[in-house]
């Protein structure tokens, strides 16, 4: 049986007191809500739940207000398919805390039947799915650095990746629009992305990881519980031993190395960042 994301956090309780946390999309009935519920039980200092539908979330923020009382938890509004609702929210954010230790890019979109963009014209999944919390986590870089003891970053991908790795027609302009090949390539890009981040903030103390939550492929399709769905994306914000597996995908709570090479080539990562500050029109400072 697979393990729970309370089991997750009870192992691990002890990483949890003191830090600030921010998840996106933790909607009820998701995996991100069931991760923030978890947490809330090893009385984290903050958490902060970002999404676009403050009725899906509140319903969280309730429960976990009534299980763990004495937890802060605060909701902002944030929709993944627009930059200026990115950089307010950052903003408000930036204002509100000294650090972050925790960062969970855990929203995300799948498959929608019909061609749909963000508000600056990029294909809906890979806008959402990669580039809003590209710029996100850029906008709240220097919070990310000033945690005290290195923050971690957590990428939801899925084993959707195989689909497709970074297309050259990435915005469907050239090619009749597929739903699939859009959501492997948002998902190819998650796992670029932190194996970026790993690369670019090793000397800085900060960990990246991406996630599948899911099953593995090779397994019979046999859905898993929210409360198992939950428990790699805590396994990887929480273990202290995997620190030398930065940059890596986990699944089933364990490194997952046998990813096709567009999910690992060096030239399709600096391609793919490349590509992104291009997108959200700034370059990464940090860096």
């Amino acid at each position: 049986m697979a393990p729970t994301g309370d089991e997750i956090v009870a192992k691990f309780a002890s990483e949890v007191p003191g830090k600030t946390i921010l998840i996106t999309g933790p909607s009820e009935g998701g995996v991100g809500a069931q991760a923030a519920i978890s947490l809330a039980a090893a009385n984290p200092k903050l958490l902060i739940l970002a999404g676009r539908d403050k009725s899906k979330i509140q319903p969280v923020i309730d429960r976990i207000s009534k299980s763990s009382p004495d937890v802060a938890v605060t909701f902002m509004p944030l929709d993944l398919a627009s930059q200026a609702s990115v950089r307010e929210v950052a903003k408000k954010v930036n204002s509100q805390i000294q650090s972050l230790d925790i960062l969970i890019n855990n929203a995300g979109i799948m498959a929608p039947k019909n061609y749909q963009t963000t508000m600056e014209g990029i294909e809906l999944q890979f806008g959402v799915n990669h580039i809003g919390h590209f710029l996100l986590t850029g906008l709240l870089m220097e919070k990310i650095l000033a945690a005290e003891k290195g923050a971690r970053i957590i990428n939801l991908s899925s084993f959707g990746y195989i689909m497709s790795g970074i297309r050259d027609d990435w915005n469907f302009e050239k090619e009749p629009y597929n739903s699939w090949l859009g959501y492997g390539q948002s998902k190819t890009a998650n796992i670029l992305f932190s194996s970026a981040l790993a690369r670019k903030l090793k000397d800085m103390g900060v960990l990246a990881f991406s996630v599948n939550p899911g099953r593995d492929p090779i397994v019979p399709l046999v859905p898993k519980s929210l409360e198992e769905g939950s428990a790699t994306t805590l396994y990887a914000a929480l273990n202290p031993r995997i620190t030398e597996n930065s940059g890596a995908l986990f699944s089933d709570c364990d490194v997952f190395s046998d990813l096709l090479p567009h999910a690992v080539e060096e030239e399709d990562e600096g391609r793919l960042w490349a590509l992104s500050e291009k997108l959200v029109g700034e370059k990464s400072n940090w860096v």
